[in-house]
């Protein structure tokens, strides 16, 4: 019975949305628990025929699988998507996920480097290497740009504009924003460029690609992964860092600098202002000072 619904959701996710294949499968996935609670419980309904209750059930019982809040909370969101998909498509006139209420999730904040800890792994790598080069390249693009990885792994040469400061970065759904790039990653990036990808053997669609490895091919996004660890340990950081922490490190660095709200919102590609508040986490010390010096109380 849902069939040809979860092909029109799949076919508005990947044209309407454009989503990545990894993301569309997310999506099919909440809808397809949705389908195996009602066949659970031996309920033979339409996606028109569900009621709030209906989805009410179902969410009470993805939650007695001791599903993580967060999980619980994707699906959700996965259900609510399918019911926009439905409502576009005058399949439901009302949207029984709109009274719906999500778990609390307990927002962790994210692991962010120092600066002193960001230099301190600029300068445990080995400039002697053509890795190295590379690597400082990446890493200066990283914390100047906060890119996501897999925007970093697909950065293209023709979206570099040094001339005015800018990159062009594509980001999810495959929209495109422009981000200011500083002149330190412009400086290694050059390096890179003149010194150590010229000499590559470039494999055929990998010719526009930035940041390539020593087969000539795009970096996968584990690779990424390794070589931020790797100089993390020789660093003596012990922080979970990833390549994600560079973008938190970005984010955070700019709002306690004093950076607007909505412009990290613009440079991080972010839909919504509250998945940049996040950032806004200062801490005690950050928070201290700024009174003394600002507030006429604490400078009698």
């Amino acid at each position: 019975m849902w069939e040809p619904y979860k092909k029109g959701f799949k076919a508005y996710l990947q044209l309407e949305r454009s989503l990545s294949e990894h993301s569309v499968e997310a999506y099919l996935g909440d809808v397809e628990k949705l389908t195996q609670y009602l066949l659970h419980v031996s309920l033979s309904r339409a996606p028109s025929e569900l009621t709030t209750d209906d989805l009410r059930h179902f969410l009470q019982w993805v939650a007695s699988l001791h599903m993580t809040p967060s999980s619980q909370g994707r699906i959700l969101s996965g259900l609510r998507s399918f019911y926009k998909y439905c409502l576009l498509e005058q399949i439901v006139r009302v949207d029984p996920t709109e009274l719906l209420e999500g778990p609390k999730l307990k927002r962790a904040l994210p692991d962010v480097l120092t600066f002193d800890e960001i230099e301190r792994m600029l300068s445990s790598i080995d400039h002697s290497t053509p890795e190295g080069g590379r690597n400082r390249a990446i890493l200066e693009t990283l914390y100047s740009c906060g890119l996501r990885v897999s925007e970093l792994v697909t950065l293209r040469l023709s979206c570099l504009y040094p001339d005015v400061g800018f990159i062009r970065v594509i980001g999810k759904g495959d929209k495109e924003r422009l981000v200011p790039i500083g002149r330190d990653a412009l400086k290694y990036i050059a390096i890179y460029c003149e010194q150590i990808r010229v000499h590559l053997t470039i494999k055929p669609g990998s010719e526009d690609i930035l940041f390539l490895n020593r087969r000539g091919s795009a970096l996968s996004r584990v690779m990424i992964f390794y070589v931020i660890k790797d100089l993390a340990s020789k660093a003596g950081i012990t922080k979970n860092i990833s390549p994600h922490t560079f973008r938190h490190s970005f984010a955070t660095h700019l709002v306690e600098g004093g950076a607007d709200l909505r412009a990290v919102q613009e440079m991080l590609g972010h839909e919504s202002i509250t998945t940049t508040e996040i950032y806004t986490h200062l801490d005690r010390e950050y928070l201290r000072q700024t009174l003394q010096q600002h507030h006429p109380g604490f400078q009698r």
